[in-house]
């Protein structure tokens, strides 16, 4: 009840109908973020894609300027020299099947990305159906699977604040651009990078309006609604 009524008290705050600046609406989820804690700030997407479609998946990676605010555990699947290299690369946590076999019957979760060499993707495939509604199933197509000379390169870029996004079953997307803690200028540069990446993924055959809604939220917050337009320019 209490936390009912603290997101009513917070919905005053701003008109729930309008479509604000970007700026405008980092500062109105900023102001709002007043848990606890260190909320996380998500831009949420609607797109104009049929998610039905293979030809209308958007999935890709984008740089945050400015990271995300927590430190990133790296998983990498790779053995032997290639493993010893991935260590060497900054790689937190590094194996193969004994890894694999740690995930699959101890549910071993504790990593926050998942890279893998291409020689290891035939045995990490066992681990799909874990790894895959979670966000952290190695795909060519992220980016995450790499070539053992590239490793290097794709670690220091995920604990700097690499970020996949893909969209869900609705076509929508749920991505981080970062803390409540951060500065509003610093939040604004991180999601203005992400909508630049995500229009940049437009599939050539969705129609029409490509972002329909974009909000901006914090974990306890209200959703500010944000101006595609003014977001795009």
């Amino acid at each position: 009840m209490a936390q009912g009524k603290r997101y009513s008290e917070l919905a005053k705050k701003f008109d729930r109908a309008q479509n604000y600046p970007l700026a405008e609406a980092v500062a109105l989820v900023k102001d709002m973020a007043t848990a606890k804690f260190d909320e996380t700030i998500e831009m949420h997407f609607n797109l104009g894609i049929d998610p039905r479609h293979s030809d209308q998946q958007v999935r890709s990676t984008v740089m945050l300027p400015h990271g995300l605010g927590k430190t990133v555990t790296v998983l990498v699947f790779a053995e032997g020299e290639e493993g010893r290299a991935a260590e060497a690369a900054g790689a937190d946590i590094v194996g193969g099947d004994e890894l694999l076999d740690r995930i699959q019957k101890e549910g071993f979760l504790d990593f926050d990305a998942a890279l893998a060499t291409p020689t290891m993707m035939k045995k990490v495939g066992r681990v799909a159906r874990i790894l895959g509604p979670r966000g952290m199933m190695p795909n060519p197509k992220a980016g995450t699977v790499v070539q053992p000379e590239d490793m290097g390169r794709a670690i220091d870029e995920l604990k700097a604040g690499r970020v996949e996004f893909r969209n869900d079953k609705t076509g929508n997307l749920h991505v981080p651009v970062g803390k409540a803690s951060f500065e509003a200028q610093k939040l604004l540069e991180n999601a203005q990078a992400l909508i630049g990446a995500v229009e940049s993924q437009k599939p050539s055959s969705s129609k029409g309006t490509y972002i329909r809604r974009l909000t901006l939220t914090s974990t306890m917050g209200p959703g500010i609604r944000v101006d595609p337009a003014s977001a795009s320019s």
